[in-house]
């Protein structure tokens, strides 16, 4: 038995190394990648395009939709910040997902809503709809309020809100984000100037819990105060504007975000909408709009922009974390279970060939090495076989370029504009050292943790987050926000 462990071990150090270099090969493609599309992107987002886009009268209408379960803290700043979109032609539907606080009486109190008559059809299945309120105030005309059954996710008031939209497009957010007035434009450019159809758009998205916040609208960007929010925002920028914009460059993005995404409605309704049972909605939406344009034989693109569109209150408490990261391990689990088919199949291009292939093996299978490589080195430990100097180089080197790697992304994120004083950025630096010893692992034991729960098909819900409002605009200091044309 020993003889074997020896052997399995000794094989997994090899398959670990030629991993590690396709891992490090990878990002470092995906930083040069980005920062590309990031220059790119500066050189095309100028006034003048905005103005255009904003004095057409061939600009298209867009719908915003978001659901709302229990929301009562945040749900009045939320539609205010959604309300007071910088875009001439759009409007906003509020789902109402049966919450059991004051939501639905706070959103009829401070928008004077009343009950109309609707043609609502059932072209995606959602839960009833009990009723559909207006506003009575002229300068809230553009909103439109959905009280429905609870249907135990967001993917089934979001399907409720498209069935009631008017517009070919629609911009899907969560009750917990606030929005830069700019949103619409930026995020509908692709879709008018891109020579493939578009599909769905997305951007960065950013911690709001220490932000001050005016009426919906974002007063002062902070870095958040506390540790595992300071985390997420590393993650945050990481993830969208290497990881994202990198793959922006070669049309290989696999998912837009559920908490800000503009995504073809025509395309959505073809494809069935939102799955209620996915615990990955965002990403089992997108790769069924792929999957379904590419065996109609239609060129498509799915785009991402660099600048910070949307602050979304990220989880403050382990608890919270948890539920929701094994939420998110889950769906990606699902997302394998579903599409594997697609895998290294030609047939499905930059999908079957790139996008499923990178994310099964360095982003799904990622946990799964790393907790190996843990068992690995505990065993080489007891067995007295471990070569300490090379062990503690290659720990070295693998939290070095970690730490390079989300170093540069902050550097690129404050290249298309800078939020933060100097202090702030410097503070975010500080704690990139800690994360990969601090945040990752349990990010990784999380995500483990989904996977279990999904292989053994353990019941879940979709988890409520607990909620505790923005920082209201009193004394605080305005920091103008300085921009960066590259």
């Amino acid at each position: 038995m020993k003889h074997f462990l020896d052997h399995f071990f000794d094989s997994y150090q090899s398959v670990v190394f030629v991993y590690c270099c396709a891992v490090y090969a990878i990002y470092s493609l995906l930083t040069f990648f980005s920062y590309l599309s990031i220059l790119a992107n500066m050189r095309r987002n100028r006034i003048r395009e905005k103005l255009v886009l904003i004095q057409s009268p061939l600009t298209p209408g867009i719908s915003i939709i978001t659901g709302a379960f229990n929301e009562e803290m945040t749900i009045i700043s939320n539609v205010r910040s959604l309300l007071n979109m910088n875009y001439p032609l759009f409007e906003v539907i509020i789902v109402n997902d049966g919450s059991t606080d004051k939501t639905l009486e706070k959103l009829i109190q401070e928008f004077t809503l009343t009950e109309v008559e609707f043609a609502y059809n059932y072209f995606i299945p959602s839960s009833q709809i009990q009723r559909i309120f207006k506003s009575e105030n002229p300068a809230c005309s553009s909103l439109l309020v959905i009280d429905k059954i609870n249907g135990g996710c967001k993917a089934d008031a979001i399907n409720a809100g498209i069935n009631a939209s008017s517009y070919p497009y629609f911009l899907n957010t969560d009750v917990d984000c606030i929005l830069d007035n700019d949103t619409l434009i930026q995020l509908i450019q692709p879709f008018v100037d891109d020579e493939k159809r578009v599909i769905a758009t997305g951007a960065t998205l950013r911690m709001v819990n220490t932000c001050v916040v005016d009426s919906g609208v974002l007063v002062e960007a902070k870095v958040p105060k506390e540790i595992l929010p300071i985390f997420q925002e590393i993650e945050y920028i990481r993830s969208f504007v290497l990881g994202k914009m990198g793959w922006n460059l070669i049309n290989a993005i696999p998912n837009v975000s559920g908490g800000l995404g503009m995504f073809d409605k025509e395309i959505v309704i073809k494809t069935g909408g939102y799955d209620p049972n996915s615990f990955g909605e965002d990403m089992d939406m997108l790769m069924r709009m792929s999957k379904y344009m590419l065996e109609t034989k239609q060129e498509y693109a799915i785009r991402y922009i660099p600048q910070s569109l949307c602050w979304t209150e990220g989880p403050s408490t382990l608890k919270v974390l948890k539920r929701q990261r094994i939420r998110w391990g889950r769906g990606l689990y699902q997302i394998f279970s579903n599409y594997y088919k697609l895998l290294f199949n030609p047939k499905y291009k930059m999908l079957g060939m790139v996008v499923l292939p990178y994310n099964f093996i360095f982003e799904f299978c990622a946990p799964l090495v790393e907790l190996l490589g843990i068992i690995c080195y505990i065993y080489l430990i007891i067995s007295h076989l471990i070569n300490w100097p090379f062990a503690l180089i290659l720990l070295l080197f693998v939290y070095s370029f970690s730490v390079l790697i989300t170093l540069l992304s902050i550097v690129w994120d404050q290249l298309v504009i800078r939020r933060y004083r100097f202090k702030e950025v410097f503070k975010l630096c500080l704690f990139v050292f800690l994360e990969p010893i601090i945040y990752h692992p349990l990010v990784m034991i999380f995500a483990l943790i989904g996977y279990g729960n999904q292989f053994l098909k353990m019941k879940s819900h979709w988890g409520h987050m607990e909620r505790k409002g923005f920082i209201q605009a009193e004394k605080a200091e305005v920091v103008p926000i300085r921009s960066s044309i590259l």
